[in-house]
C-alpha cells in the first residue's frame, strides 16, 4: 500500500488484557476510520485487532502460576545476605614473583597480578567461584619481562609498558612507562559471596561501553530520576515488546567500560558473569552478587584498547557479503505466499534485497525448529526461487521447547537430561510463546551439541542463517524478573552452579552451538546468526540488533549511542529496526531511519505484528525514490564495507566508530552522540529531530555538528568544510550530511567496475585498502593496498596486491576531488582524465599533474 499508515480516530471502552514478551497490559480497543477504506474493511480490521488481543488471554493462568512459583522457589533456596559489612583485603604480608608478574598475600585475601602482553595485565582477586572461561578466546600467551620492586608504601610489578603499584592496602596504581597514571583503584571489598570494587574518576573522565546500553553514550552523564548518577544493571533483560531511551537493563550486558580522560584512556573487562551493578560517579563502582574478582586492565589509544580486547575474547569471523546488504522482516507474513509476494514487490520496485527473515507467525504453534509445512508447502523449492532472486532465506528460533509428550525435541531432551530443573529436580517450566515451556541448558556441551544438530534439516531446505529472538531466556511474567528464577540449576561444564551465574551466557552459549552447527553441516558457507541476548565473546558467533525500539525521534536518536556502545563492547554488527519495532512511524521517521541505517551494519526493516506493515514503498513518494537512491548507495559502497568487515576480523575495530577514534585529544567529540564514523573514512550525521518544512513539498534545516580537526569534503557535493570546530551543515529530505575525511581512498562498485575516490592529502601520503573474494565460504582472498602520494602539484597512486584470488572487476575509475586533474600517466603512459575522471585497467602507478 501506499500512502500514510492508517489513523486511529476514537477508541471505544473495550479493554483486553495483553500479556506480550513478559508484560501485562490494559489495552483500549481502538476504532479504525479511514476514507479509503469501506466499511466492511474497517469492521473486518477491528475485528482482527480484536482476535489478536483476545490470543494473548491464553497465557495468563500459566503466567500467573509461573510468577507465584518463582518467587516462591527464590525466598525458600537463594542464600540469604551476608549480614557481616564489607571488608578489605587487610594488610599486605607478603609478595612473590611468578613467571607472568607477582603474587600477593594479603591478611584477608590473596591477589594475582598477571601480564598478559605487556600493556594487558589480569589481575585476580581470591577468594570466589572462578569463571568458566566463556568469554575468553585466547589462552597461550607469550610470556612477558616483569619486574617486581619493593616500595615504602608496597611493591611495584612493571613491565615495559605499564606499573601496576600494590598498596599495603591493596589499591592499585596503573601507570605508563612514562609515569603517566591511567587508573588508580581503591582496596576491592568482600562481604560474604559478593564483590565490590571501585577505582577513582578524574572530574572531565568520560565512561564507555557496558554492552548495550538505552542511555546516553557516555555513561557517566546518565542521571536516575532523582538527578543522581545512574546505576546500570548487568543483568540480559527483555524490557518487554518495547522500550525507550533510559531503560535499563538491555538484552546484552556485558561487564566492561572504557574510561577516557585527558591523559589517555584504559578498557577494562571484569570475566564475571553474576548479576552486577555499576555506578559512575566520583568513583566507578562495580558490585558483583557472585563470583570471583577477576578482571583485564589494558592502556592506550582507543583502537589499541579494542584491538587487545578482541585477543582476549575474539574476533568476529568475516561474515558472507551478502550479509552486508539489505534485509525485510516483519511478524506477520504466516505464508509463503505473502513472503513471495515481498521478494517480488522488491523487484517491482527495483530495489535491492539481500535476505527476508521470518519471525514465529511461521512457526507450528510457535515452537522452535519449525515452519509450518501446511503455509510453507514447498519450502525447499522456496528458497531455491527466492536464492535466483538474490534474496537469502532466515527462520526465526526461540530457545524454549514445548512442554508436550507430543512433542519429539522435548522427549530428546528429556532422554538427555537437556533441561534446566529447579533446586528439587523438577523441569523448569516458565511460559513462553509455544505455551509451558522447559529450556535446554547451553552450559551443558552434551546439550550443545544435541541443539547444533537440530538446525541440520532446515539448513537443507535452504535456511541460509537464523536469529535467535527471547534468549535472555525470557519468559512471560506478572512481576518481577522476566526470566528463569535464579535458583534454577545449570551444568556450567560439570561443576554446577545456578542461574544467577548461567543467565548472562545463555544467549551466547545458544549462539555457539548455532555456530557450530552451520560450521560441520555447510562447510562451504560462513554462518549468518543473529542474536538478542549475548555476552562478551558473542562477537565470535553472531551479530545482533537493538530489539523492541519504539517508533519515535528520541529512540532514533538513541540508535546512535546504543550501536556505538556496542562497537566499544567488542560486538560490531548491529543496527536498529528501521523505523522502531513498535509503533507507526511517519514516512519522515521511517526514512531518516532508513538513511541513518544505510551507514550502519545491520540493514533490516523489522516491524511488530501489532502495526503496520513497513516497506521502502509504504509512504509512496517521494519517499520510495529517495529510499532507492540510498539502497543504491549501500550496494554501491559494499567493497568499502566488505573490507571494513575485514578489518573487524585482523584487528576487532568496529565498522561504526565514535568521532573520538582517532581524534581522542579533542575533547569537544567525547560527547557527541548523534553522529559516527563508518571506517576512517566517512563521517555521518543522521537527522534525528522533526524537521520543519518551508513548503507542502520542500524540507530544508540545518544540522550542528562538532567535527575532528582536519579538512573534510561534503560527500554530495565536494564542499571542503574545516573540522576542529562546530559547523552547521545544510539538511534536505533527499540527504543528511555525509563527509569524507581528507585523505582517503573511497572504494565503491558499480556493475564490474571498481570506482575509488580519491581525496588526496594537503601534502604528504594516505592509504587505503579494498579486500575481495568470492563473498563467501573459504577459499583464496586478495588484499589490494593502494598508497596516495601528495607532492605540491604532484599527485601519485601506487597499487600494491597480495593474495591469489582473481581481481573480481573488469575495470578501474579513477575519481579524483578537491584539485584539478591537468594530465594523467598510467604506468608512464599518458592518459585521458575527462571529469576528473579516469578509466583504466591494472595498473601499478598513476600519475596525476594538478593545480
Amino acid at each position: 500500500m501506499t500512502g500514510k499508515p492508517l489513523q486511529v480516530n476514537f477508541k471505544i471502552p473495550v479493554s483486553i488484557i495483553f500479556v506480550c514478551s513478559g508484560k501485562i497490559a490494559l489495552f483500549d480497543c481502538p476504532i479504525i476510520k479511514d476514507s479509503t477504506m469501506g466499511f466492511f474493511q474497517q469492521l473486518l480490521l477491528q475485528l482482527k485487532f480484536v482476535l489478536k488481543s483476545l490470543f494473548f488471554l491464553q497465557y495468563t493462568p500459566n503466567t500467573l502460576f509461573y510468577s507465584y512459583k518463582r518467587d516462591r522457589l527464590e525466598e525458600k533456596y537463594l542464600p540469604k545476605p551476608s549480614s557481616e559489612p564489607f571488608a578489605p583485603p587487610g594488610k599486605l604480608v607478603e609478595a612473590t614473583a611468578t613467571d607472568r608478574g607477582a603474587y600477593f598475600y594479603f591478611e584477608q585475601a590473596e591477589l594475582d597480578i598477571s601480564f598478559l602482553t605487556p600493556d594487558l595485565v589480569r589481575v585476580n582477586w581470591f577468594p570466589g567461584l572462578p569463571p568458566i572461561p566463556y568469554a575468553i578466546a585466547k589462552q597461550d600467551w607469550d610470556v612477558v619481562e616483569t619486574t617486581l620492586t619493593e616500595r615504602d608504601n608496597g611493591w611495584a610489578i612493571a613491565s615495559e609498558a605499564l606499573t601496576i603499584e600494590v598498596g599495603i592496602d591493596g589499591s592499585l596504581t596503573f601507570s605508563d612507562e612514562a609515569g603517566q597514571i591511567w587508573r588508580e583503584e581503591l582496596p576491592p571489598e568482600r562481604q560474604g559471596e559478593q564483590w565490590l570494587h571501585r577505582a577513582c574518576l578524574r572530574p572531565q573522565e568520560h565512561i564507555y561501553g557496558l554492552g548495550e546500553r538505552a542511555s546516553s553514550l557516555n555513561l557517566r552523564a546518565a542521571k536516575d530520576e532523582r538527578q543522581k548518577p545512574k546505576t546500570y544493571q548487568i543483568w540480559n533483560y527483555d524490557p518487554a515488546g518495547s522500550y525507550s531511551p533510559g531503560t535499563d537493563p538491555m538484552y546484552i550486558c556485558i561487564p566492561l567500560y572504557l574510561g577516557l580522560h585527558d591523559r589517555g584512556s584504559y578498557l577494562i573487562f571484569y570475566e564475571n558473569s553474576f548479576r552486577a551493578e555499576f555506578t559512575f560517579a566520583d568513583l566507578a563502582t562495580a558490585q558483583f552478587e557472585g563470583g570471583s574478582l577477576r578482571y583485564y586492565v589494558t592502556v592506550g589509544q582507543p583502537p589499541h584498547l579494542i584491538e587487545r580486547y578482541t585477543q582476549l575474547t575474539g574476533r568476529p569471523p568475516l561474515p558472507a557479503r551478502w550479509a552486508l546488504g539489505y534485509h525485510q522482516s516483519r511478524w506477520g507474513y504466516r505464508t509463503e505466499a505473502n513472503v513471495r509476494e515481498e521478494a517480488r514487490a522488491f523487484q517491482t520496485h527495483n530495489l535491492p534485497l539481500s535476505a527476508i527473515h521470518l519471525d514465529i507467525d511461521c512457526q507450528v504453534g510457535h515452537r522452535a525448529f519449525t515452519i509450518d509445512p501446511q503455509r510453507f508447502p514447498e519450502l525447499a523449492s522456496f528458497t531455491q526461487e527466492l536464492a535466483k532472486l538474490g534474496v537469502r532465506f532466515i527462520a526465526i528460533n526461540n530457545p524454549g521447547i514445548k512442554y508436550s509428550r507430543h512433542n519429539n525435541l522435548f522427549l530428546e531432551g528429556q532422554i538427555l537430561n537437556a533441561f534446566c530443573t529447579y533446586p528439587n529436580g523438577e523441569l523448569a517450566l516458565a511460559p513462553v510463546w509455544a505455551g509451558r515451556t522447559v529450556f535446554p541448558d547451553f552450559t551443558n556441551p552434551l546439550v550443545r551439541a544435541w541443539w547444533s544438530r537440530q538446525y541440520a534439516y532446515l539448513l537443507d531446505v535452504g535456511v541460509s542463517g537464523f536469529w535467535h529472538d527471547m534468549n535472555e531466556p525470557a519468559v512471560f511474567v506478572y512481576w518481577g524478573d522476566h526470566s528463569l528464577p535464579k535458583v534454577t540449576q545449570h551444568c556450567l561444564e560439570g561443576r554446577g552452579g545456578d542461574h544467577r551465574e548461567a543467565h548472562n551466557v545463555y544467549g551466547l552459549l545458544e549462539a555457539e552451538a548455532a555456530y557450530e552447527s552451520i560450521r560441520q553441516y555447510r562447510p562451504q558457507q560462513r554462518p549468518f546468526i543473529v542474536s538478542r541476548s549475548g555476552w562478551a565473546g558473542l562477537q565470535r558467533y553472531a551479530w545482533t540488533w537493538t530489539g523492541d525500539t519504539i517508533s519515535t525521534w528520541e529512540a532514533l536518536r538513541q540508535t546512535v549511542s546504543t550501536v556505538v556502545g556496542l562497537g566499544l563492547s567488542g560486538i560490531p554488527y548491529t543496527g536498529p529496526d528501521i523505523g522502531g519495532f513498535q509503533g507507526n512511524p511517519t514516512a519522515e521517521i521511517y526514512l531518516r531511519w532508513f538513511q541513518m541505517a544505510t551507514f550502519l551494519p545491520f540493514y533490516r526493516t523489522h516491524s511488530s505484528t501489532s502495526v503496520e506493515p513497513r516497506t521502502p514503498w509504504s509512504y509512496g513518494e517521494p519517499y520510495l525514490s529517495i529510499m532507492r537512491r540510498f539502497l543504491q548507495l549501500r550496494y554501491q559502497l559494499m567493497p568499502y564495507f566488505y573490507t571494513l568487515a575485514w578489518e573487524a576480523t585482523q584487528k576487532g575495530y568496529p565498522p561504526v566508530r565514535p568521532l573520538f577514534w582517532f581524534n581522542w585529544e579533542e575533547r569537544s567529540l567525547w560527547d557527541v552522540e548523534d553522529a559516527f564514523c563508518l571506517g576512517d573514512a566517512l563521517l555521518i550525521c543522521p537527522i534525528v529531530q522533526e524537521a520543519k518544512p518551508i513548503s507542502t513539498t520542500e524540507f530544508r534545516s540545518t544540522r550542528t555538528i562538532s567535527l575532528p580537526a582536519g579538512r573534510w569534503y561534503n560527500f554530495w557535493d565536494d564542499t571542503v568544510i574545516e573540522g576542529g570546530k562546530t559547523t552547521q551543515l545544510e539538511v534536505s529530505l533527499e540527504q543528511i550530511p555525509l563527509l569524507v575525511r581528507e585523505g582517503s581512498i573511497l572504494p565503491m562498485e558499480k556493475e564490474k567496475q571498481l570506482i575509488l575516490h580519491l581525496y588526496p592529502p594537503q601534502s604528504g601520503k594516505s592509504e587505503g585498502y579494498v579486500y575481495s573474494d568470492r563473498g563467501d565460504g573459504y577459499g583464496e582472498s586478495r588484499l589490494d593496498r593502494f598508497r596516495l602520494l601528495r607532492n605540491g602539484e604532484s599527485l601519485e597512486l601506487i597499487w600494491e596486491r597480495q593474495g591469489n584470488y582473481d581481481f573480481p572487476y573488469q575495470t578501474v575509475q579513477l575519481n579524483i576531488h578537491g584539485v584539478s586533474v591537468q594530465q594523467a600517466w598510467v604506468d608512464e603512459q599518458e592518459a585521458i582524465a575527462q571529469r576528473q575522471q579516469l578509466q583504466c585497467h591494472l595498473f601499478r602507478r598513476v600519475r596525476f599533474s594538478c593545480n
